[in-house]
């Protein structure tokens, strides 16, 4: 059974992802729900934050719709109702996508037609990308354009973040395109498998990693790797990093790797998930 503090922490880490949070303001989100109307300051108190770092975290959640405050003096905080705040982060989307669906095909046109490019695609490349959102953007891209095998070899906290991504919808894309992906997940925590069923992949397995890092590889195409600390429970989103690279020798290297991670593995389907824990805890 999950303890209250538990319960709390996790809706926390996955409202992050929901309404492009961070930490605190998940938090400070959540306690004005569970508290109702409060001062700042009470609320800084409660939490065990500074004051002025409270009143810059509420100016700015003010700002985005997801609180309101009072004319009365002292001010009093208002949490906006869960259901109107998952409305405004959809309409905040919704805006930015058809901006850049009404702008974008006018400025490629503009950038064909008067700059000469001279690309070179034999080179292999490297990059590093910062934020856990723009890596999951990276991973949505080459799962929507493959039509062979994509590896995610992960933790079970990741693929509870990569749920709220667009990450499950290119998988169907990824799918009628002929291709297919394929989860490796290390157990560690029954109460997160639920997500790895919905989640969607095509096949699922469950085995032994060789660290708790995140590995995705598309034969002979692209790798995207992060370090253990990245895909881990207490990381926040902007602490995430990603390597990035074509380079067909690491391609090859890391595909290999997860084939066998996955020939080593067994089906999700077949497991039972609360003894398998139990099994490799001890």
């Amino acid at each position: 059974m999950m303890s209250q503090q538990e319960l709390v922490s996790g809706i926390a880490s996955e409202l992050e992802e929901v309404l492009d949070l961070d930490e605190l303001e998940s938090k400070v989100y959540l306690n004005l729900l569970r508290a109702g109307p409060i001062t700042a300051s009470a609320l800084a108190k409660e939490l065990d934050i500074d004051r002025a770092r409270m009143y810059r975290t509420v100016d700015k959640l003010v700002s985005r719709n997801i609180i309101s405050t009072t004319l009365s003096s002292p001010k009093l905080c208002i949490a906006t109702n869960p259901h109107d705040a998952l409305k405004i982060a959809l309409g905040k989307k919704e805006d930015e996508v058809n901006k850049i669906k009404k702008s974008g095909e006018a400025i490629i046109d503009k950038i064909n037609s008067e700059i000469t490019t001279n690309q070179i695609n034999t080179v292999p490349t490297f990059r590093v990308v910062q934020g856990r959102q723009n890596i999951y953007a990276d991973i949505a891209h080459e799962i929507e354009n493959s039509t062979g095998i994509i590896y995610i070899a992960t933790t079970l906290e990741d693929v509870s973040k990569m749920y709220y991504s667009t990450i499950p919808e290119k998988i169907a894309i990824c799918e009628k395109n002929g291709g297919s992906v394929r989860l490796l997940v290390d157990m560690n925590d029954p109460k997160l498998a639920p997500f790895v069923k919905r989640f969607n992949a095509t096949e699922t397995r469950i085995g032994k990693l060789p660290s708790k890092g995140r590995m995705v590889v598309q034969e002979t195409k692209k790798m995207i790797m992060s370090d253990s600390a990245a895909s881990s429970q207490n990381a926040t989103a902007d602490s995430d990093f990603s390597l990035c690279t074509n380079s067909s020798e690491m391609v090859d290297n890391i595909f290999t790797l997860c084939s066998f991670l996955w020939d080593a593995s067994k089906p999700l389907k077949t497991i039972d998930v609360k003894q398998y824990v139990r099994k490799t805890k001890y």
